[in-house]
């Protein structure tokens, strides 16, 4: 049996990943339909109707209105292609740049693996959700971003994308270098050496690809922690701003209702449960698919 089939039976043995990889594509698929389903139902999830406010389910709106009268079920839709989006981008982010130092540090090793390993302990050090606050609280115009582009619906999105991805590579970056240290001593990239290939091409072409394992993991984890992330800051008020909904400041928006409409704050939290759990055990069956220290299939 090849190693992708091998790899891919151990993931189907995996219940729950693979469930937890069929809610995940079901989330993005609804996401990427909520244009669709606005026409199909004749709703815009920003447009205000005070005179629908508090609606119970219908036909028209199967999950109600808010206290707006923005449609729920169209809100949530479109608030899960935000969160999604930042989750998934600030991931490759992170991924990225963890991949960038693990791969240096773990190749080069000496005074450049020393230094790089200490900025990433620095990192580590830091206490995150007080320094995502600080980072996201700042004025973009007072940074040096040109106002047009600071006063832009999307800024807050590309902002916390950034910030979390430029903080949460720290776990990519030892998890590569590890095994980057361990695989430049193999026969194969020896013989590369041996031949006269160049540093850049040794990592790129013969060490990434194997370690590729706890890289892939490491990101499907992130997306669900970046998620959890956005949504906090959101809820503080200081993450994706209104009008763009996402699951996070829709459960802002919720807080003061709690009793009087508990299904607005219920519909974001579930989903942000839900999308943070699976990346959890889809992360776990890819490590278990992909290990190549595996010596039983499953």
């Amino acid at each position: 049996m090849s190693p992708r089939a091998l790899a891919w039976r151990r993931f189907r043995a995996h219940r729950l990943a693979a469930a937890s990889g069929l809610l995940l594509m079901g989330l993005a698929l609804a996401a990427l339909l909520a244009p669709l389903a606005d026409r199909a139902l004749g709703v815009d999830p920003v447009a205000v109707d005070l005179m629908a406010r508090f609606e119970p389910a219908s036909a028209s709106h199967p999950l109600g209105t808010d206290e707006l009268g923005r449609d729920v079920l169209a809100r949530l839709m479109h608030g899960g292609r935000i969160s999604l989006f930042v989750g998934l981008a600030a991931a490759l982010v992170a991924a990225l740049v963890g991949t960038a130092v693990g791969l240096l540090a773990g190749f080069y090793g000496g005074r450049l693996d020393a230094l790089l390993m200490r900025l990433t302990d620095g990192v580590i050090a830091l206490p995150l959700l007080p320094l995502l606050i600080v980072l996201a609280a700042v004025d973009p115009v007072k940074a040096g971003v040109p106002q047009a582009i600071a006063q832009s619906e999307l800024m807050s999105l590309w902002r916390i994308v950034a910030i979390v991805g430029l903080v949460g590579w720290t776990t990519v970056a030892r998890l590569v270098r590890s095994a980057t240290m361990a695989t430049r001593e193999r026969e194969f990239v020896r013989a590369a050496v041996a031949l006269g290939a160049g540093p850049a091409r040794i990592m790129l072409r013969h060490i990434l690809p194997n370690v590729a394992s706890p890289l892939v993991v490491a990101t499907t984890l992130s997306v669900g922690h970046t998620i959890l992330f956005e949504s906090v800051l959101s809820f503080l008020g200081l993450g994706i701003q209104p009008p763009i909904p996402s699951w996070g400041n829709m459960l802002t928006n919720a807080q003061e209702l709690i009793w009087q409409a508990p299904a607005l704050a219920f519909y974001p939290g579930l989903m942000i449960f839900l999308t943070v759990i699976a990346c959890n055990f889809l992360g776990d069956g890819l490590q278990d698919a992909i290990d190549p220290r595996a010596l039983t299939t499953k």
